[in-house]
């Protein structure tokens, strides 16, 4: 009985390690289109050469509020953050604000950068795919230690 046990045992281990590539995320499985932490903008990710990308392709409010001071009220909001004053009236809606990310090999991607419309900052970033739903996003200056993560979802 102690045999077919241990016999039982190391199959199921021997399948478990073979399985465990599988188990692995593809390079494309972070492609389409993501709700970003608030759930105020989406953003799409896709193949840029033999890199990764991601632009803004939906925000829950696109225009300028009656009351806006930062843009005409019923206008496409527009990156008026940006450090390049050239840049200032390119709208929110299409603007590419991730670039150069590699795959990993594993469920990260990395080497990338991160541009926050919101703040007008850029970061480095890496992201982790945790789940077919769930994609962590790291944006750092220098190191990852400094930092913040965001979780986005499909």
């Amino acid at each position: 009985m102690r045999s077919l046990a241990r016999t039982l045992c190391s199959l199921v281990g021997a399948v478990l390690i073979a399985a465990a590539p599988c188990l692995a995320a593809n390079a494309d499985d972070i492609l389409g289109v993501w709700f970003n932490q608030e759930k105020d903008s989406q953003i799409e990710i896709f193949r840029c050469g033999d890199q990764y990308c991601g632009k803004v392709v939906w925000l829950k409010e696109p225009d300028y509020p009656g009351d806006s001071r930062e843009g005409t009220p019923g206008t496409p909001k527009l990156d008026h953050k940006n450090p390049d004053h050239d840049l200032r009236k390119v709208p929110i809606i299409g603007l590419r604000i991730m670039h150069g990310f590699h795959h990993d090999g594993k469920d990260e991607w990395s080497g990338g950068k991160v541009y926050d419309p919101k703040s007008g900052n850029t970061y480095r970033g890496k992201m982790t795919l945790v789940s077919p739903g769930e994609l962590k996003l790291r944006g750092y200056i220098g190191i990852s230690l400094f930092g913040r993560t965001d979780t986005w979802s499909r």
